[in-house]
């Protein structure tokens, strides 16, 4: 697959010294595809990984409505039915950490707080990774969190579980797919841009990390805690983040800090609370249009479980009514295509087999206020191959089930995270 890494940053990006470039993990502009083609997942593990997330993200957020129980850490064995999620990471970035700064490929993720990344000497384990494992003994600038400071103690909110102390503050974090690191949370250098270079940035250094990180260094945390890299860098940023999703894994995206002048076109909505506990971004979603009709859906069918916006979550996730909805007019609209079999959790596919080119509905989706959101065509549609092409869309189990806006219906989206305002804001061709 060609690959056009070489396009720069879209012309509202280029006077943002704050920005770096996003790319897929499993694409060619990556280094991390590049280096292990063997191990990049099927799209039926895409699914299945997709799926445990969504699953833990249910789980987390049911927990923190109802318990204020935490889990103490074992250092060996991290309990299973923590909350945090990772899924199947489908974007990274490229960030400085140390003195003399080392080059690092992190996940990034806005349902996750903390940040983490593998450290020497593994002294437990360390799955492969592309960039080399960093050396905290090579850094001048690396400290370790004391065990009895406030510090270390924060680490609750953010993880889910009770630091422990072992010379020196222990982090542990366990993932919705068993995937886990376990290290000394400390504080070090963190190089964004040349001109934006954070010092006492706390993060964790991984010592015992196992899962499906598939070459990445580890994961940054974009998350609402105060633990997480907005707020770490808040006095700087003002709590401010935004970025693109590209629209192939063969092009290339955006991560920007700062409020650094958003697009007249860019529409504001207010952010929700799904729980005082919760990483999440929640939205209000109001309804859905296909073709440019508003579907028939009751509003009391989103309000009944509400809904978050998710970097990490690959397919956008609806309540069973209102999917049944868009499926059956989107279904009404493609009558002249053949169906294909399910793939999946995705039951509506096609056999494009015979087509040139294909006639789609357009998609909006509606939020709190009046906004319209139309989603990009590459936001449609998740493609196996042209013989098995299906609608991106998913229902929940229930309609009190969380919503989830996933990342697939983000592509090409400008989507800017005003944290500090309490809002979200959406334009569209933000790559461009």
């Amino acid at each position: 697959m060609e690959c056009i890494c070489d396009v720069r940053l879209p012309l509202s990006e280029l006077n943002k010294k704050s920005s770096l470039r996003v790319v897929h993990k499993h694409g060619p502009c990556s280094q991390l595809h590049r280096q292990d083609k063997a191990n990049i997942p099927t799209d039926a593990e895409i699914l299945r990984q997709d799926e445990a997330r969504v699953k833990s993200i249910h789980l987390k957020l049911a927990r923190s409505s109802g318990s204020s129980n935490v889990d103490q850490i074992d250092a060996t064995n991290l309990p299973a039915k923590d909350g945090s999620v990772v899924g199947s990471g489908n974007y990274v970035v490229t960030v400085g950490l140390g003195t003399p700064k080392k080059d690092l490929t992190l996940i990034f993720d806005t349902g996750s707080d903390i940040t983490w990344t593998q450290c020497q000497p593994c002294a437990g384990s360390c799955y492969k990774q592309l960039d080399p494992v960093f050396a905290p003994s090579q850094s001048s600038t690396y400290s370790n969190i004391s065990c009895n400071s406030t510090t270390c103690n924060s680490l609750t909110s953010a993880t889910g579980i009770k630091p422990r102390c072992s010379s020196a503050c222990v982090y542990g974090i366990q993932y919705g797919d068993m995937s886990f690191s376990i290290g000394f949370f400390a504080k070090e250098t963190l190089t964004l841009t040349s001109s934006d270079v954070f010092k006492d940035f706390l993060f964790g250094c991984g010592q015992n990390n196992q899962g499906l990180f598939r070459g990445a260094a580890g994961l940054i945390g974009l998350g609402r805690d105060k633990l997480s890299l907005p707020s770490q860098t808040a006095l700087k940023y003002k709590g401010v983040f935004s970025y693109c999703l590209p629209s192939s894994a063969s092009s290339t995206g955006f991560l920007s800090f700062g409020d650094t002048g958003a697009s007249k076109s860019v529409k504001f909505i207010t952010l929700s609370t799904v729980s005082q506990r919760s990483a999440f971004y929640g939205i209000d979603i109001t309804g859905i249009s296909v073709a440019g009709q508003k579907l028939s859906i009751a509003a009391s069918v989103f309000t009944a479980g509400g809904a978050i916006i998710d970097s990490g979550t690959v397919i956008t996730r609806l309540p069973p009514t209102a999917y049944a909805a868009l499926s059956s007019e989107f279904k009404k609209q493609m009558s002249q295509y053949p169906m294909a079999p399910a793939l999946k959790l995705l039951d509506t596919c096609y056999n494009f087999t015979k087509y040139s080119s294909v006639n789609v509905p357009k998609i909006s989706f509606f939020f709190s206020g009046g906004v319209e959101v139309p989603i990009a065509a590459e936001g449609i549609f998740f493609v196996r191959s042209i013989s098995q092409v299906c609608l991106a869309f998913a229902r929940n189990n229930n309609d009190t089930d969380i919503g989830i806006f996933g990342n697939t219906q983000q592509k090409t989206l400008q989507v800017v995270y005003d944290v500090a305002g309490g809002r979200l804001g959406f334009a569209t061709g933000g790559c461009t």
